[in-house]
């Protein structure tokens, strides 16, 4: 008989907090890790919702909106601060609304009120404070407050204190300030009147705006807090390829190597970390996001095509191993994130940033012994006084952060051991440590399954097959479309829903959640060559244009038509921790539009460009994914199609020729004389003749639509690549 499923982390949470006769306010009814941290807060949250602004209309109050989700280490803090403050708490009722947000389940309401508040402070962050009319019209706006005023921040219930002082003696004010404010980013989301033109110097100036950014000392771009952006590093990659510029490769290879010798990389338990606080990437900030595993062991697996340096290959893996083992569901798709806070080993009392992670000397010592240790410590900077002394956070004081100081190299020459040894010894280490780490308090999982990070997943576990040969990869990566096909398209097969937590799907789709999805079945059909995912990446795509098109003007709103409604549909360019929704829409207009024939799929990404021209001429370096997939469309069209029976010895050593080649822009069709290319041939004729020559497998390389004589032997279709 099969054990019973564990307890989901939130209905174990909720059933303690009831236990200990906590009361609960409205969001005990979420599904929502987030929002059920906050169930339990004396402030009576309530879920956004049509009945919260009613009842704020109704009593004439504001409302208090905080954004956040359940891995924020400042959202621990201000909840803990504030939120659990019974004065705090009672002022709030008795004055506001209060109004609490999941960003990662409504990205749409996070967005909105994010721009918001950027245009009120000049920055964002969370967690996300707004106040806002009874009609959802924001009028003041910040992020963390603490509860009385210190670090040159005024103290949360002053600021309470003062907003209701001015709704009941300067309404207006606030109601015209409300007004402008929204009329400013209304005018924002229609875009510019007047049309900017594109041209060939967007490349150079987003390869200039990357090199003045560029860290030359410790890599990555600006000084401090460093976040990796993988659109970045990939659109100079993609640069690099198509027209060789050596800086470009070495700002993407560098920075990669910097990144996981540092403390964001996790050392013993593989996957990175969300960003570093420190210019050198030794100090982390210890969340781990799903969405940074996908894209940044996708982000490797390409620097070990580009340089045959297996040492990336060897991040990527490790990178996918730590998502399979810690973060993957039963029932096969992949949890959201784990948090930077957990309680401290055998002191449920103490709670704080990283000490999941963190390391006390004498530990190492005594769980290593005396040789073993020096030379682990040795390579990875772990001093007898810890090595974060610098940091600002207290509870890094003593502890020791691993990094990779020496390499093992060094570590030969210092020891006089061989570096075999060394390798040996330190695989032997990490496995002790690693296995000790793993009886400590875990930090909270959040096991919310996003659509959209999934679909990034799929896309990086596919490249992890196709580039390794790890079956492994391929069968999570399939699982996981299986989990979002069969639990997030709804009945009639018709839309996506976001997320899905403790059995519930629920939340509209948004933009990005059917373009990273549909990115992922593309890169699905590309390493198994089955034509259903290739299928269901037409109907979400067509699905897509009908719900987030603008026939009107262009470019894609980030939330549906028929979703819930908001003050403003945005839409979004920006490429940062991911890209943007509409970036890889337009990719995926371009890769299908090719793939189907279709000519007025290729029309709807170059109005995707042209909408956001000027913006792009303007920052191209904040805009690397879309202007990645512009340089895609200004590329002619080029095309492998292996023609072989699926599996066999031939048709395998072809495909992975190709697979172990860095091609981006070109497109790896199979022709297996079966459905796949019956499916392929309805959209693009010429590939029906594509057979096998002398029953043996062929390859047929093609450009603009042109295919070059067939080549049967490894050796002749390894020269073609090299033109590519």
């Amino acid at each position: 008989m099969p054990a019973a499923p564990a307890p989901s982390p939130n209905a174990t949470f909720v059933r303690r907090q009831l236990a200990a006769g906590k009361e609960a306010n409205r969001l005990i009814n979420e599904k929502s890790p987030y929002l059920l941290q906050h169930a339990f807060n004396p402030v009576q949250w309530q879920p956004w919702g049509d009945e919260a602004f009613a009842e704020a209309a109704r009593l004439d109050k504001a409302v208090f909106l905080s954004v956040g989700y359940s891995t924020c280490h400042w959202c621990h803090v201000m909840a803990h601060e504030s939120f659990e403050d019974e004065e705090v708490a009672a002022f709030l009722n008795q004055h506001f609304i209060a109004v609490k947000v999941d960003r990662e389940e409504r990205p749409d309401i996070d967005q909105l009120y994010m721009t918001a508040t950027q245009a009120i402070t000049g920055s964002g962050g969370w967690p996300m404070s707004v106040f806002l009319l009874p009609d959802q019209r924001p009028f003041y706006a910040g992020t963390y407050f603490p509860p009385r005023a210190s670090y040159g921040r005024p103290g949360f219930l002053d600021l309470l204190k003062q907003i209701q002082r001015i709704w009941q003696e300067e309404r207006p004010r606030l109601t015209s300030n409300a007004r402008a404010l929204t009329e400013r980013l209304t005018a924002e989301a229609a875009g510019s009147v007047a049309p900017t033109a594109l041209s060939g110097d967007l490349l150079d100036l987003c390869l200039k705006q990357a090199a003045k950014s560029y860290d030359r000392q410790f890599g990555g771009f600006g000084r401090d807090p460093k976040f990796p952006r993988p659109a970045l590093f990939d659109f100079l990659l993609r640069c690099d390829h198509l027209r060789p510029n050596p800086e470009a490769r070495e700002m993407v290879l560098a920075s990669l190597r910097q990144m996981a010798a540092g403390g964001m990389y996790d050392h013993l338990g593989g996957g990175f970390h969300r960003y570093s606080v420190d210019r050198q990437w030794r100090v982390p900030h210890f969340e781990k996001m799903l969405y940074d595993q996908a894209q940044l062991a996708s982000l490797y697996l390409d620097a070990f095509l580009v340089s045959d340096d297996p040492f990336f290959a060897a991040i990527a893996d490790s990178t996918l191993d730590y998502v399979l083992r810690d973060m993957s569901a039963a029932d096969h798709a992949f949890f959201s994130a784990e948090d930077a806070d957990s309680v401290a080993a055998n002191n449920d009392n103490q709670s704080g940033e990283g000490l999941f992670y963190l390391w006390e000397y004498s530990e190492i010592i005594e769980l290593l012994g005396e040789e073993q240790a020096a030379i682990f410590n040795f390579l990875h900077g772990v001093e007898a006084d810890g090595n974060a002394l610098a940091d600002p956070m207290a509870e890094f004081t003593g502890k020791n952060i691993l990094y990779r100081k020496q390499s093992s190299a060094e570590a030969a020459r210092h020891f006089a051991r061989s570096e075999a040894e060394i390798r040996a010894i330190t695989r032997q280490a990490k496995g002790t440590l690693l296995q000790a780490r793993q009886q400590r308090p875990r930090p909270h999982l959040d096991d919310k399954i996003i659509t959209a990070w999934n679909g990034l997943m799929i896309s990086a576990l596919a490249k992890g097959y196709r580039v390794t040969g790890n079956e492994r990869y391929l069968r999570a990566a399939t699982n996981a479309a299986v989990f979002i096909e069969k639990n997030m398209l709804s009945p009639d097969r018709n839309s996506l829903r976001r997320r899905f937590c403790d059995g519930e799907a629920n939340f509209a789709g948004q933009l990005d959640d059917y373009a990273f999805f549909s990115q992922g079945l593309l890169d699905l059909y590309s390493a198994a060559f089955d034509s259903h995912w290739l299928a269901l990446a037409v109907q979400l795509t067509q699905r897509q244009i009908e719900l987030f098109g603008d026939p009107d003007h262009g470019a894609f709103f980030d939330s549906p038509q028929n979703g819930q409604q908001l003050l403003i549909r945005l839409r979004n360019d920006y490429d940062g921790a991911e890209p943007s929704g509409n970036a890889i829409t337009a990719m995926n207009l371009l890769r299908l539009g090719q793939i189907t024939d279709n000519a007025g799929w290729r029309s709807l990404a170059e109005e995707i460009f042209s909408f956001f021209a000027e913006g792009l001429m303007e920052n191209p370096f904040g805009r690397p994914a879309l202007a990645a997939a512009y340089d895609f469309a200004e590329q002619e069209p080029r095309q492998i199609v292996i023609a072989g029976r699926p599996g066999a010895r031939d048709t395998e050593e072809m495909l992975t020729l190709v697979n172990r080649r860095y091609l981006p822009g070109t497109t790896l069709l199979l022709a297996d004389n079966d459905s796949g290319q019956a499916y392929l041939a309805d959209r693009l004729p010429w590939i029906a003749a594509m057979r096998p020559l002398d029953k043996r497998a062929t390859a047929y390389v093609c450009q603009n639509f042109t295919c070059r004589q067939p080549v049967q032997s490894p050796a002749d279709l390894r020269a073609l690549l090299q033109a590519l």
